[in-house]
C-alpha cells in the first residue's frame, strides 16, 4: 500500500547517522523538529549524485516510500539529492574552504606570476556563451595572441568533470607539439546565481586549479560573486573581460613605450658621445706635441747607442785586465798533475809494502794454527790406535750407556769404516756362543 500511494515524494530534513557501506549503498536518517525518516540511497544512484552528503547537510530528497520488513518500519529510496536553501550552499561551502585551507591549496606560496607576453592562452569556457565572444574580442584590441578553447558545461551535472579534465588536459600538453601548452589559463564564466556556479565550488575542479604547473586566472561570476576556484586560481579577475585586459598588455602602448625609450636611449647615446668628444678634445690640449716627442725620444735613443758602445769595449778592456790579473796567481795546471802524480805514485808504493808485510804476517800466523789445528784433530788420534764409534745415523756415541744390544753402529779407523752390531749392553758382557768358523764372513770383519 506505502508503494502504491507513495511512488514518487519529496522531504526535507537534516542528515544524521549517515554511513556508507561497503557495499557502496548509503544509510542515513532525515530528520526535523518533530520527526525521523529512514532513507536509503543504492550505490548505482550514490555515484550519480550532484552531492555528497554528510551528517548536519540539509537537504531536500527525492524518492519513493518503501518498507522494510526485517526492522518493520518504512523508509524512503532516494533518487536524487539537492540542498535546502542558500544557506545550506554557504555553510557547506565554507566548511568546503576551510578544509582546502587547512590542506594549504590557497596558500600564497603556491601562487604564480603571470606571463608579460604570453604566446599562446589557454580558455576554458563554454563555446557557445558570451564569455568567450568578449575575452577574444578584448585579447584583439589589447594585444592579439593564439587563443586555444577547451568548450566545456559551465553549470550542471557534468560541468565540474569538464573543467577539471579541461584544466589537467592543458596542463599535459608538450611544448612544441601539434597542440602547444599555453603559457596562461583563464577559467571563465559570465554571472548566475549560487546554484549556477557551483560547479566552479566543486573540490575536484579547486584541486585542479591549485595543482595546475600553467599560470591560471579566475574569471568566474561578475565582481560581486566568489567561488572556491577564486581563491586557488594564481590570480582572481572580477570578470572574464577584466581577465583578458589581466592577461595581456595594451600592444600600442607597448609600441609607444618601446619608442620613447629607443628616443631617449638615442639622446643618452649621442649625450654621452658628446662629452666623450668634448673630454677627449680637452685632454688633447693639454698633450705635447707628437713630433717633437718623437725627435727627442729619437735623439735619446742615439745617445745611448753611443754610449753603449764606448761602455761595452770599455767593460770588456777593464774584464780582460782583471783576467789576466786573477790569472797571474794561479800555478800552471801541468805543474800540479805533475805534483799530484809523484804523491799518487809513492802511496802506491807505500802501500804495496805494507800490504806484502801484513800478508807476510798473517800467512805466518795462518800455518801455525793450521799446525795447532792439525794436532788436535781427531784424526791424529785414530792413528794412535784409537777408534770413533757412530749410530748408523752418523752421530758419534760417546758413551757406553748409549749403546743397545743389537744396534747397528759403525767404528771409523784411520784408514777406513767398518760396520758392526751392539752384542750386549752397557755393563754387561757379550755372551760367548760356540759357533763353527766359516771361512765366509759375507764381507763383515770381526771385532776380536
Amino acid at each position: 500500500m506505502l508503494e502504491g500511494a507513495f511512488p514518487h515524494i519529496r522531504v526535507q530534513g537534516e542528515i544524521t547517522g549517515f554511513k556508507r557501506a561497503a557495499s557502496g549503498h548509503l544509510y542515513f536518517r532525515l530528520k526535523d523538529d518533530d520527526a525521523v525518516l529512514d532513507g536509503v540511497c543504492w550505490r548505482g544512484t550514490a555515484g550519480r549524485l550532484a552531492i555528497d552528503p554528510e551528517d548536519g547537510m540539509e537537504v531536500i530528497a527525492t524518492g519513493r516510500i518503501t518498507s522494510y520488513a526485517g526492522r518493520s518500519n518504512y523508509q524512503i529510496i532516494v533518487d536524487s539529492f539537492e540542498l535546502a536553501g542558500e544557506g545550506a550552499l554557504l555553510k557547506l561551502l565554507e566548511e568546503r574552504r576551510k578544509k582546502l585551507t587547512a590542506e594549504g591549496l590557497f596558500d600564497m606560496d603556491r601562487k604564480s606570476d603571470l606571463p608579460f607576453i604570453p604566446d599562446v592562452i589557454g580558455v576554458v569556457s563554454s563555446p557557445t556563451g558570451a564569455v568567450i565572444r568578449d575575452i577574444l574580442h578584448r585579447l584583439e584590441d589589447r594585444f592579439p595572441s593564439r587563443v586555444l578553447l577547451w568548450p566545456v558545461a559551465v553549470q550542471g551535472e557534468p560541468a565540474a568533470g569538464e573543467i577539471t579534465a579541461a584544466i589537467n588536459g592543458f596542463n599535459e600538453l608538450k611544448t612544441g607539439g601539434p597542440v602547444p601548452m599555453p603559457d596562461l589559463l583563464i577559467v571563465a564564466r559570465g554571472g548566475g546565481s549560487l546554484e549556477d556556479l557551483m560547479a566552479f565550488n566543486e573540490e575536484s575542479v579547486v584541486r585542479a586549479a591549485a595543482a595546475s604547473d600553467i599560470p591560471l586566472i579566475s574569471a568566474v561570476g561578475h565582481e560581486t560573486d566568489t567561488t572556491l576556484i577564486d581563491y586557488a586560481a594564481d590570480v582572481r579577475a572580477p570578470t572574464p573581460t577584466a581577465a583578458a585586459e589581466m592577461a595581456v598588455p595594451v600592444r600600442a602602448e607597448l609600441q609607444v613605450l618601446v619608442m620613447d625609450e629607443g628616443s631617449r636611449l638615442v639622446k643618452a647615446l649621442n649625450r654621452t658621445l658628446t662629452d666623450g668628444r668634448m673630454r677627449i678634445e680637452g685632454l688633447a690640449r693639454g698633450l705635447p706635441n707628437l713630433r717633437r716627442v718623437v725627435e727627442t725620444a729619437r735623439q735619446r735613443l742615439d745617445d745611448w747607442d753611443e754610449r753603449l758602445g764606448n761602455s761595452l769595449v770599455g767593460g770588456l778592456r777593464t774584464r780582460r785586465a782583471r783576467l789576466a790579473e786573477a790569472t797571474a796567481g794561479l800555478s800552471s795546471p801541468t805543474r800540479r798533475i805533475d805534483l799530484a802524480e809523484a804523491a799518487v805514485r809513492s802511496e802506491s808504493r807505500a802501500m804495496k809494502q805494507a800490504g806484502k808485510q801484513m800478508l807476510g804476517k798473517h800467512t805466518g800466523r795462518l800455518g801455525h794454527l793450521s799446525s795447532l789445528l792439525n794436532s788436535l784433530s781427531y784424526q791424529r788420534v785414530l792413528e794412535r790406535g784409537f777408534a770413533l764409534v757412530s749410530d748408523d745415523g752418523g752421530k758419534p756415541l760417546s758413551s757406553a750407556k748409549s749403546v743397545n744390544s743389537g744396534m747397528d753402529v759403525n767404528i771409523q779407523f784411520h784408514d777406513g769404516d767398518i760396520a758392526a752390531v751392539a752384542a750386549g749392553a752397557a755393563g754387561k758382557p757379550a755372551k760367548k756362543k760356540s759357533r763353527k768358523k766359516s771361512t765366509d764372513d759375507g764381507g763383515q770383519g770381526s771385532l776380536l
